[in-house]
């Protein structure tokens, strides 16, 4: 290892670049013996107990640019680089990099990466971290272009360059390059990434965004193979245990949503189903604390929709109370879903909710409901809709002669 007490080493390597979001992402660790501990520490994925001499840093992590840079005191090279880290703008990146040496290529990391420049920095002879560091952005830029392919192909040098220099940079770039592969490939590459991150406890955005992204290709392909429902949840449940609502809400609201829709999609066999049917309503529930009608009016209405289905299937001794709050929800959504600009949408909407007032004996609003979604899905050409909604009505005509019935025999 790189003697720390040489006062010609301006910052050991290998550098906890790249694993940590930015601007922590990017700022140097200078060389001295109270700044070792942390620097190992975060190399592994892990908040150090801060040296005052690394103030900038945590109060940079913390989101606080200001205080960060009243903290970068003196003139020395990695000094100025963290600035200018900080404060792009303040810093003359030709003289930056002159005193810089194997670290200078990082100043044009920089540069593009916060779009001020938009020449790609070359690789030239950086290795490990710094390599990593530069091949990634590198991808950005190939990206920009079009080139996913190229992309793929810089992130997988970068992963090889991270290889045994930090494996909490090898697992980011392994995820992003999954983000951009299809199928098993993408697959194999989260679960990669993920046993990276094994160990990196805190990294527990970067891992619930992994086990979010890996469940949501499970779950896209389960369309063809419902099996793969049963390998998404438990990701699902992973990125919920990683983050809490406050520090990453819409995260946090996706794998709610999503975990409630494989529940909702799982078939029902004996009570585990309908167990899996109350933590659904339950987790759309928690959904709805995010996705409010006024700042994600789409997310809002679908998942309004599911919460309002399944309380209309699952078994419950309050059944009648949930027939009523699924009909009002159904209403609410209703009012998002213009006829003219989503005739299908509201046509399911609407013999979902004429289905549960049938369900609460309301047949005169169940029957104005349905009428109205048999019209649109006529007219939409949507013959298999149309003769279910028929059956219902049907169903109600007969429950209404038995009615009438019964109260004339009285």
């Amino acid at each position: 290892m790189t003697n720390v007490l040489d006062p010609a080493v301006l910052a050991v390597r290998p550098q906890p670049l790249g694993a940590f979001p930015l601007p922590l992402g990017f700022l140097l660790i200078p060389a001295s013996p109270d700044t070792e501990d942390a620097r190992v520490a975060l190399l592994s994925g892990r908040l150090p107990d801060w040296p005052a001499s690394l103030r900038a840093h945590e109060l940079a992590l913390a989101g606080d640019r200001d205080g960060a840079l009243a903290a970068l005191h003196g003139d020395d090279p990695i000094t100025r680089y963290n600035r200018f880290v900080m404060d792009p703008d303040g810093s003359d990146a030709a003289e930056l990099r002159s005193g810089l040496g194997e670290f200078a290529c990082l100043v044009d990391v920089v540069l593009f990466a916060l779009g001020r420049s938009d020449t790609v920095p070359e690789l030239g002879d950086a290795t490990g971290e710094l390599a990593a560091t530069v091949l990634s952005v590198q991808a950005s830029g190939a990206l920009q272009d079009g080139d996913a392919e190229a992309a793929v192909a810089c992130l997988d040098r970068a992963v090889e360059q991270a290889a045994g220099v930090s494996e909490p940079l090898r697992g980011v770039l392994l995820g992003a390059a999954a983000s951009l592969c299809d199928g098993s490939e993408a697959v194999s590459r989260f679960e990669g990434a993920l046993r990276a991150l094994d160990d990196a406890e805190d990294l527990r955005l970067a891992r619930a965004e992994l086990h979010l992204a890996l469940a949501g290709l499970l779950h896209e392909q389960a369309v063809d193979r419902p099996d793969l429902l049963n390998r998404a949840v438990p990701h699902y449940h992973s990125a919920l245990q990683l983050v809490w609502r406050e520090e990453a809400p819409l995260l946090w609201a996706s794998a709610h949503a999503n975990l409630a829709a494989a529940y909702l999609t799982m078939p029902m066999t004996e009570a585990s189903g309908q167990l899996r049917l109350g933590v659904a309503a339950q987790s759309l529930r928690s959904a709805l604390k995010v996705y409010t009608p006024e700042d994600y009016p789409e997310e809002w209405a679908s998942v309004q929709l599911n919460l309002a289905n399944s309380l209309v299937y699952t078994p419950s001794s309050h059944q009648g109370d949930n027939l009523v709050e699924a009909v009002n929800l159904y209403e609410a959504v209703l009012a998002a879903r213009d006829r003219d600009t989503d005739p299908l949408g509201r046509a399911r909407v609407l013999a979902n909710q004429g289905n549960a007032l049938a369900h609460l004996a309301d047949f005169d609003q169940a029957k104005a409901k349905l009428y109205e979604a048999r019209f649109l899905f006529e007219e939409l050409g949507d013959h298999d809709s149309m003769r279910t909604v028929r059956g219902v009505l049907d169903e109600i005509s007969r429950q209404q002669a038995l009615d009438r019935t019964e109260s004339d025999g009285a």
